[in-house]
């Protein structure tokens, strides 16, 4: 495995840097700040590292190795052809070997929007290396973390989302055409400050229309969220052009390719020391079917679930919108697990 410094074409966060890691073969960006156990911090769609800003600092001041990768497919780290390349067991690959390529033998990991599943999926398959795992937003539930495609257009119809980011290229071009615009519509849309959200439902692209159709460009953004913000993103996802956010689809279109290579796992549960934290206007919460069905999920299939936060207003962006309250939860967590040695 080789590393290598990388240009950091992004407004500098005081004591981030930068570099590249090969890991399986694949070529991971990573921004890492501070020194002591590791943390790894895994985004979600349709993000990358940035997306952690607000955690650097503080982690890193609490003594840990802060490491927040673009996953494979996305933003500054490389893009694999194969549409079957984005599977969880390749996710969850990329996860320990970061962690083999970083010098240590286990880590803390954290993981948002899709990142939570590739968290939760590495606790399950290697609690061995993972001292602790904390998901945001997704709760565990294992063995694939999203629900198989045939029961998805069953409760929701052809229009979900997730089925139609099945089909090649057409949400690829839709987002790709303006990537700042996409960032606007798709963070405002899932924000607990977006109105519609103190209702949360399953995104559902009626019949005829487009992703972007469903989700239009706000007026103005949140507080959390700046036009800098939107610039940052837009720059970290130039590299792959009109491709900017294919790798990422294509997590979508392994869903049911990963049900199929973990049914050996299924009714497993996570035994890693585990932290849940939600937002109460997240979309994923109706998807669970409310606030308590959740909890109960997140109860039931990680039995050493230390701590449960829901965070009122919240949308689904929770460590962007909840910066102050992510971090307690997550510098607790650190904590007891230290404190266990």
């Amino acid at each position: 495995m080789t590393t290598a410094n990388t240009p950091n074409p992004t407004p500098a966060l005081a004591g981030v840097t930068h570099r590249d890691i090969e890991v399986n073969g694949v070529r991971l960006h990573i921004a890492e700040q501070g020194e002591g156990p590791l943390v790894l911090l895994l985004h979600g769609f349709p993000e990358c590292w940035y997306s952690w800003r607000h955690q650097f600092a503080p982690l890193a001041a609490a003594g840990y190795h802060v490491v927040a990768p673009d996953q494979r497919g996305y933003a500054r780290s490389a893009q694999p052809e194969d549409v079957g390349a984005y599977t969880l067991p390749h996710l969850t690959g990329d996860v320990i070997g970061l962690i083999h390529a970083l010098g240590e033998e286990r880590a803390v990991v954290v993981g948002h929007d899709w990142g939570a599943p590739v968290a939760w999926a590495t606790a399950l398959l290697r609690p061995d290396v993972v001292r602790g795992v904390a998901g945001l937003s997704v709760p565990p539930v294992p063995p694939a973390f999203l629900a198989p495609t045939a029961l998805s257009r069953a409760t929701y119809g052809d229009g979900f989302y997730q089925l139609y980011f099945q089909q090649p290229g057409v949400a690829d071009a839709e987002f790709a055409r303006d990537v700042a615009s996409t960032f606007r519509r798709v963070l405002h849309s899932g924000s607990g400050d977006n109105p519609a959200q103190a209702n949360p439902r399953p995104w559902v692209v009626p019949e005829g229309r487009t992703i972007t159709d469903t989700i239009p460009e706000p007026q103005a953004l949140p507080g959390w969220f700046t036009e800098e913000d939107v610039r940052t993103f837009a720059r970290e996802f130039a590299g792959h052009g009109d491709r900017a956010f294919t790798g990422g689809l294509n997590w979508y279109r392994n869903i049911d390719r990963n049900w199929e290579l973990l049914a050996a796992f299924n009714g497993a549960r996570i035994q890693p020391p585990a932290l849940f934290v939600v937002g109460d206007r997240d979309m994923v919460v109706a998807l669970g079917g409310g606030p308590q069905a959740i909890l109960d999920l997140a109860a039931q299939n990680a039995p050493n679930l230390r701590r449960t936060v829901v965070l009122p207003g919240c949308g689904h962006w929770t460590q962007q919108e909840r910066p102050d309250e992510v971090n307690a939860a997550l510098l607790d967590f650190l904590a007891g697990l230290d404190a266990e040695g």
